[in-house]
């Protein structure tokens, strides 16, 4: 049985962005999730129009969904928040999540226990201007926090809100002020080996 990839580009096109990066992302996706690789594909890019049933059925549809978005001011583009926002809150009771998971008897307890896509998994990769040693070493921005466990916290708890479980996830850092034609052509071949490790093929 072929897995199944829905793939979400968040590279929003706004002032000095133009959105080139991850929609390279996108094409990388597109030509290893592959029929003959054992996996059938589909994608959204926040920058066309789209139907909210038919995203829906997609996060319902995917066995693994990636994300792919640049960071913007600590978090992602706001075309993908209100992307996420409209869609979730679709998915009410509509195979995303039931409820927040919590009963009237015990209010307390189970908060974020309602998802309905268990057994289901998710990737994410970020692309930053920050480079990697701003949360690496002591006294820089980001004070040893790594992007998970930090900026992208919440968007981790937002997943998991729909049961979703957590692949390895993989962020490209400064590749505005360093980006280099070689550079950004060996960020996407780590991308690629990062793939075939995730997503070993037939």
């Amino acid at each position: 049985m072929k897995k199944k990839i829905f793939v979400i580009n968040g590279g929003k096109k706004f002032a000095h962005s133009g959105g080139t990066f991850n929609k390279m992302l996108l094409e990388i996706d597109a030509n290893y999730f592959t029929t003959s690789n054992g996996f059938e594909l589909k994608s959204t890019d926040i920058n066309h129009s789209y139907q909210l049933e038919e995203e829906l059925e997609k996060f319902v549809w995917a066995d693994v969904i990636i994300y792919h978005f640049p960071i913007w001011w600590m978090g992602m583009p706001f075309a993908l928040k209100e992307y996420i926002d409209r869609v979730f809150t679709a998915g009410h009771r509509k195979g995303l999540y039931y409820s927040d998971g919590r009963k009237a008897d015990n209010p307390a307890y189970n908060y974020g226990k309602g998802g309905l896509l268990q057994g289901n998994k998710y990737m994410v990769t970020t692309s930053w201007n920050a480079p990697e040693t701003a949360f690496t070493l002591p006294n820089e921005f980001f004070q040893q926090k790594s992007v998970d466990d930090g900026i992208l916290f919440g968007f981790h708890r937002m997943n998991e809100f729909l049961a979703l479980e957590a692949l390895p996830s993989f962020h490209f850092h400064d590749v505005e002020k360093n980006n280099s034609k070689a550079r950004i052509q060996a960020l996407y071949l780590d991308y690629q080996s990062h793939l075939k490790t995730i997503f070993p093929t037939n």
